[in-house]
């Protein structure tokens, strides 16, 4: 039973999610600019789009079956997505998860039933303590596992090519000329961007890196340069491997942003557009500042960014004034906000 205000179950809900204008941060840019909020999903993220697709494949192949278990890499949000269609489904789940990710994440993780285990954020791909070797320890050893590998996955791009394109190309009727969207795993960007371009390929896509990963050089150079790697604190955004579900041939630039400028620019989404939105929405937006200094946009263009997840997910991190304090990301521009009066 589906009709407009009823459905089977939350699974329903996958998709569809509002293209809403950005106009107070957007006030003195030249052309339109949308926001696709994917916290509009169930499970607050666009990974929603991700989980379902990925493992519905799985089942019509006959890969998965009752009573199996599925493994995942995740720095929180493809987690928490997994997490909840295995609880519909039936299936079991295990989580490794990047230490980088909020507390806040990780206790969503296991309030959903998942088994979740933290792996050190700073160390090589390769190495046995990192989450993607973890992953694929727990894969060989536990029977009837499937492992959903999400960075090496071309349903990856197929669920955003199948969705989210799509509704962006249906939303802007068509009149969009860029699109903006943060590159992890890129199945987000290149799965998007694949279906824009085959309706019109002079739609220009711009994909959003951290400083601290390879994937900007690797996409102007094609090479994999191991210095470009180095901590930074912006979860699912960037990469210290290169993803084979992210299409580099498909995106026209990237742009890197910091961590402070991120962090600062998600807290003035919320306060300015009313949108509360997650770390990577911040650096998004962020981007897009950028982009309009060195001149990219022009009157007629229209314009979509991709904010991936809810804000929710940031309450210990860059709604925290103690942690951004702690980072150093408060000083004379960015003050701390008001404190909270109580009344005695």
């Amino acid at each position: 039973m589906k009709n407009k205000k009823v459905y089977n179950n939350v699974l329903d809900l996958i998709g569809e999610t509002p293209l809403i204008k950005l106009n107070k941060l957007t006030s003195n840019f030249e052309g339109d600019f949308f926001a696709k909020v994917e916290a509009f999903n169930p499970g607050h993220s666009s990974k929603d789009r991700i989980a379902l697709h990925i493992i519905e494949e799985a089942e019509r192949q006959g890969i998965l079956t009752p009573g199996d278990t599925i493994i995942e890499t995740t720095s929180g949000n493809t987690g928490f997505s997994i997490a909840m269609v295995s609880i519909i489904k039936g299936y079991e789940c295990i989580l490794a998860v990047s230490s980088k990710s909020s507390a806040d994440k990780i206790d969503m993780l296991k309030s959903m039933g998942a088994h979740v285990y933290v792996c050190p954020a700073h160390v090589s791909a390769d190495d046995q303590r990192s989450y993607y070797q973890v992953a694929k320890r727990l894969h060989s050893e536990i029977k009837g596992s499937v492992y959903i590998n999400q960075y090496f996955n071309q349903l990856n791009i197929d669920a955003h090519y199948k969705s989210t394109g799509p509704e962006i190309w249906e939303q802007t009727e068509g009149k969009i000329t860029h699109l903006v969207a943060c590159s992890g795993t890129g199945g987000t960007i290149s799965g998007t961007a694949k279906y824009l371009k085959e309706q019109n390929p002079d739609i220009k896509v711009i994909g959003v890196d951290a400083y601290g990963s390879v994937l900007k050089k690797y996409h102007e150079t094609k090479e994999f340069d191991e210095k470009e790697i180095y901590p930074y604190r912006i979860e699912g955004l960037g990469k210290n491997l290169i993803p084979t579900a992210t299409d580099f041939d498909i995106i026209d630039a990237f742009v890197k942003v910091t961590d402070e400028e991120s962090a600062h620019t998600a807290r003035e989404i919320s306060s300015k557009e009313g949108l509360f939105v997650g770390y990577t929405s911040g650096a998004a937006m962020q981007a897009l500042k950028q982009l309009n200094e060195e001149g990219e946009f022009k009157s007629t263009d229209r314009v979509v960014v991709i904010f991936p997840d809810h804000g929710s997910r940031y309450m210990s991190k860059i709604y925290n004034d103690k942690w951004m304090q702690a980072q150093g990301f408060f000083d004379s521009e960015h003050s701390t906000i008001e404190e909270i009066q109580y009344i005695k």
